[in-house]
């Protein structure tokens, strides 16, 4: 009996699922032909799928919005997308297509806005949320915003100092600013309390000692977020509990506060077995917090999210050839691919993220559990089962087979956080370059249109940055 590389996901996973399929023995994603895109780019490549962007917002706005009705929840929702997640400007532009509000966490992401507006594809009415370390640089940008006309500025405060800094800085000009409360990390972390945020038992005197009764600065929200993401346990449901009640002891003292940030964490899929209810999680989220204000016969407040993972990180992949396969020993057999992975999927190596990994070829050969290396020579350039708790199974394949057609293997959502870790067109490890980038979307009537975003990285643009070319 021959297991193929088929059998092995058929038995273990639905499949088909959403976004995967076989088309003539080899991989789709979305219904487009990754073998069509091997043959057209070469590899290795990266690609953004445009359309899942706007496909993750809808179904989370759609959710929250289904959970306010069910509930019969008085407050409003606000999407907003952290553009520290993704900068590209194509996927900026296809959120804000949805109407997105956003999220900042820097100087430079205020500059991004106003290249935004220039553009004309933001007005002064968008919701931005300031979060981050408020640098006197950041500060004065975001005032900038103000002068120009930006009015729905929030200013998330870090820390108690920033406060101070904000008057000095803004003077008469009103700023609506929100408190950061920081969270108490999960048992395992290196850390007890987050560095983020203010400590709750230290908000309330702050508000009455620093902030009530200012006419310049107005509390409009509060915010808070688990570094571990929104799950139904008790760590989660406890850090919610108490900064809900926080927000309670702080609406009854101040009028302004009508917005509660949940901050971001809603998982994406890393493996085909992902299961997550964002339907239930959403709708308790909602209900609890409706049922906390009503006890106090207080007013629903606006929920607040900053999805940027959830966002985009489902429209990304990586398609790589394998060059060699190595067999180091009885048991180790290494597939070397085309380029680095710590270059290319940075999160793999360095926080031990977990990302879909699929071949795009010859699934109707045997499977044998293999190492996944990169051509860097760092020995931590590589993919494997001890760091993942997983099985790395792909197909086997003969030499002769890999002359004739090579194995072409993809890791799938992988479109957050990776460009900017890895320092996109920048110096790379070993000099390996950048790879390709390919940009797919649909038109009107539904039909794929890819086009090369920016070939890849040049021996040249790598020169001239470390000063040998003038």
């Amino acid at each position: 009996m021959k297991n193929t590389y088929f059998d092995l996901i058929e038995q273990s996973y639905y499949f088909p699922q959403e976004g995967f399929d076989l088309r003539d023995n080899s991989l789709t994603f979305h219904g487009i032909s990754l073998k069509h895109l091997i043959k057209k780019y070469g590899t290795p490549f990266r690609f953004i799928y445009l359309p899942k962007i706007g496909d993750q917002i809808k179904k989370a706005r759609n959710l929250f919005n289904k959970a306010i009705k069910k509930n019969n929840y008085k407050g409003k929702y606000f999407y907003c997308y952290c553009t520290k997640c993704n900068h590209f400007s194509h996927v900026i532009s296809e959120a804000l297509k949805h109407n997105v509000n956003l999220e900042t966490s820097s100087s430079y992401d205020i500059d991004l806005i106003l290249n935004l507006f220039h553009d004309k594809k933001i007005d002064v009415n968008r919701q931005i949320v300031h979060n981050g370390y408020k640098t006197d640089d950041y500060l004065k940008k975001i005032l900038k915003l103000q002068d120009i006309g930006f009015k729905n500025n929030i200013i998330v405060l870090d820390s108690i100092n920033e406060l101070k800094r904000i008057e000095k800085l803004a003077k008469d000009i009103k700023v609506k600013i929100g408190i950061r409360m920081a969270i108490n990390e999960e048992s395992q972390s290196s850390y007890y309390t987050s560095r983020l945020g203010i400590r709750h038992t230290e908000i309330l005197d702050f508000f009455n000692k620093k902030i009530k009764g200012k006419e310049n600065i107005e509390l409009k929200m509060l915010h808070f977020f688990v570094d571990a993401g929104i799950k139904d346990s008790l760590y989660y449901w406890g850090e919610f509990q108490k900064a809900m009640k926080l927000y309670i002891d702080l609406k009854k003292q101040c009028d302004s506060l009508d917005s509660f940030n949940l901050g971001g964490g809603f998982p994406i899929r890393n493996h085909l077995g992902f299961e997550y209810n964002y339907e239930y999680l959403i709708n308790e989220i909602v209900s609890n917090i409706k049922d906390a204000c009503n006890v106090e016969d207080l007013p629903h407040p606006d929920i607040y999210t900053e999805f940027g993972k959830y966002t985009v990180g489902e429209s990304g992949a990586i398609i790589f050839e394998v060059l060699e396969q190595k067999q180091q020993n009885d048991t180790e057999s290494w597939y070397i691919v085309n380029n680095s992975l710590m270059n290319t999927i940075p999160d793999a190596w360095s926080i031990f993220e977990k990302f879909i990994l699929l071949p795009i070829n010859k699934w109707d050969n045997e499977y044998k559990r293999v190492n996944i290396g990169g051509i860097s020579c760092d020995h931590s350039d590589y993919y494997n089962s001890e760091d993942f708790n997983q099985e790395v199974l792909l197909p086997s394949y003969t030499e002769e087979e890999g002359e004739k057609e090579p194995l072409y293997l993809g890791f799938f959502h992988t479109g957050a956080y990776q460009d900017a870790i890895s320092g996109y067109g920048g110096i790379k490890h070993c000099l390996i370059p950048s790879p390709k980038h390919v940009i797919i979307d649909r038109d009107e009537k539904g039909n794929i249109v890819d086009y090369v975003y920016r070939n890849e990285q040049s021996a040249q643009e790598m020169f001239k940055i470390l000063g040998y070319e003038k």
